[in-house]
């Protein structure tokens, strides 16, 4: 049910967040290994720890970032998401769309900020993290509670959790993906859909995190849609990209199926089953190292399903999920309803 047109909400999409320059690399890796979603230490040993790893990864990451254009493009593509989802909420309430990025700027005291002097009625959060992760939505989560209680926000809040099989969110992956395979003209039989998402280390997962379950319930929705609506019941893996430090993480990794595929002669699709933004683990990770990776495994065909970014579906997706529609009743560990006080 939409809220009353004369209430104002303030909407609040968060995303991780990167670098806005070269010289924004360092700070964001400290910023990000800082996290104590990330690294569950102490104060007085995360901070160094994070200190030393970003100085370690400076100088690698800001390679990375060199090859598209010396910065990350998240905020832009977030503000542009951030900018459609208010056209689509147009009509249906008194609303105002905001972005907080947890890592980099803006971010939640920005946010918290800028919302606190729009003085809504309600407070929409709204992650751009399809699939619920201690490490990303709660560390967001948390991390606005803490700016807001820090500027004496204290509006009455609902957090949307997770929305791994939301119809439009799904309808918009299908769409995506079924362009792909009809504009290269693929062969069902000869190709293998990779739907890769951000890893994570095994121990968090084996903690209770519910990230890898909600991974494979997103795949199994968009499966069973090109099943029932294309008649398509396509070869395929779930994977996991973007493994960094020693320990283990979700396997198997996006690399190593890539190789198979190419033992097999079979030609991948790519798709970022996690990812709803363009940013350095699609742009270089996908696009450039896999591809040559690809290439030097001699698979037939790479191709890369973009991400959902301002997708008309997708938007439509965050729409109905702020208004409330089609919201499941559980979802998460610790979290009763995707939608809650």
């Amino acid at each position: 049910m939409a809220l009353k047109k004369t209430n104002k909400t303030a909407v609040v999409l968060m995303n991780l967040g990167g670098p806005a320059s070269l010289n924004d690399v360092e700070p964001f890796l400290f910023n990000l290994f800082f996290d104590k979603a990330i690294i569950d230490l102490p104060i007085i040993l995360r901070w160094p720890l994070a200190k030393f790893i970003a100085k370690k990864r400076v100088a690698y990451a800001q390679s990375i970032y060199k090859k598209i254009g010396n910065a990350s493009p998240i905020l832009r593509e977030t503000r542009q998401q951030a900018e459609a989802l208010g056209r689509a909420l147009r009509g249906a309430g008194n609303f105002k769309v905001f972005v907080a990025m947890r890592h980099a700027a803006p971010n939640s005291i920005d946010a918290a900020k800028d919302v606190k002097a729009y003085n809504p009625d309600k407070v929409i959060l709204l992650p751009l993290y399809p699939q619920f992760s201690t490490t990303t939505t709660a560390s967001s989560f948390a991390e606005w509670d803490k700016s807001s209680k820090k500027i004496g926000l204290n509006t009455q809040t609902k957090k949307i959790c997770c929305y791994p099989e939301n119809k439009s969110f799904i309808d918009a992956h299908v769409q995506l993906l079924k362009c792909e395979i009809d504009k290269n003209r693929l062969v069902e039989e000869n190709t293998r859909i990779l739907f890769s998402a951000h890893g994570l280390p095994q121990k968090i997962i084996n903690g209770g995190d519910p990230y890898e379950s909600q991974v494979h319930k997103t795949v199994n929705a968009v499966l069973n849609k090109l099943k029932k609506e294309h008649n398509l019941s396509p070869d395929y893996r779930v994977c996991y990209q973007s493994k960094v430090g020693p320990l283990k993480w979700l396997a198997p990794s996006t690399s190593d199926e890539i190789i198979k595929a190419g033992d097999e002669q079979k030609s991948v699709i790519v798709l970022p089953i996690a990812f709803v933004s363009e940013h350095s683990e699609t742009l270089v990770e996908l696009d450039i190292d896999f591809r040559e990776l690809a290439i030097k495994h001699h698979v037939p065909g790479y191709f890369r399903v973009p991400t959902l970014s301002s997708n008309k579906i997708f938007i439509q997706a965050l729409r109905g999920l702020c208004l409330g529609d089609n919201l499941q009743k559980k979802c998460t560990k610790g979290f009763t309803k995707c939608f809650f006080n």
